[in-house]
């Protein structure tokens, strides 16, 4: 995908995770500054028009304000882009971004964005039924639970410290906690969400009531400045 004005892109996913398979595709997720002067136009690069995908290779683009949004609201699969370890494309304003990315967290931002998803995540695999189901379908169903259970942990890691740390201790344990709720042993993904909802309420966040917008909006004028 020829994409112009990329500042910041990296391998995401279950790659970056540690979960990858041979059948895995390659996940790549980044952000790219539009014109400036597109935004004074009729048509904006602003809601689906600021999002650019591709299949082949599997290559998702935020627009920058569109990325910023999406941080501020804590969006786990967004999110993960500002913690990775290494970086295919990491221009001076990404790095300004990596820079600034604690001033995208709020306490219960964080709770809700990890929390909430993992808690879809089980309604979800609730409606799979015991474990007897296709083959196909087991195997989907592993996979939802491999990333209940990752969202679950990097949610409270993040919850915990404000760091988010986006590869995985022990890839074997979610895979194996993936294989026995797909085989439908759904009670040990209830137990830990159970436990998750108890360390959320009991645990100390050095996170904010709020994010530091004003922050964020210094970035993203830098950003439409750059490009005017």
């Amino acid at each position: 995908m020829d994409v112009a004005n990329v500042i910041l892109s990296g391998v995401v996913g279950s790659t970056a995770y540690g979960l990858a398979t041979p059948e895995s595709d390659i996940d790549r997720l980044g952000v790219f500054a539009a014109p400036t002067v597109l935004f004074h136009g009729l048509r904006p690069p602003v809601g689906k028009k600021a999002t650019k995908v591709s299949t082949d290779p599997d290559v998702t683009l935020h627009e920058a304000g569109k990325f910023a949004a999406l941080c501020l609201g804590v969006n786990p699969t967004v999110t993960e882009l500002l913690w990775l370890d290494e970086y295919e494309t990491r221009t001076e304003l990404g790095e300004r971004l990596i820079g600034i990315r604690e001033a995208f967290l709020s306490a219960q931002r964080v709770r809700d964005a990890y929390f909430g998803y993992a808690v879809s995540q089980f309604k979800r695999l609730e409606g799979r039924g015991d474990g007897s189901f296709s083959a196909d379908t087991r195997k989907r169903t592993a996979k939802h639970a491999r990333h209940l259970a990752r969202l679950v942990h990097q949610g409270l890691g993040l919850y915990r410290t404000g760091r988010l740390t986006v590869r995985l201790q022990d890839p074997q344990w979610y895979r194996g906690f993936g294989e026995r709720v797909a085989g439908g042993e759904l009670d040990e993904a209830k137990a830990l969400l159970g436990d998750a909802e108890q360390q959320f309420d009991e645990v100390r966040t050095p996170l904010a009531e709020r994010p530091d917008e004003d922050v964020v909006e210094r970035w993203l004028i830098e950003v439409r400045a750059a490009f005017l």
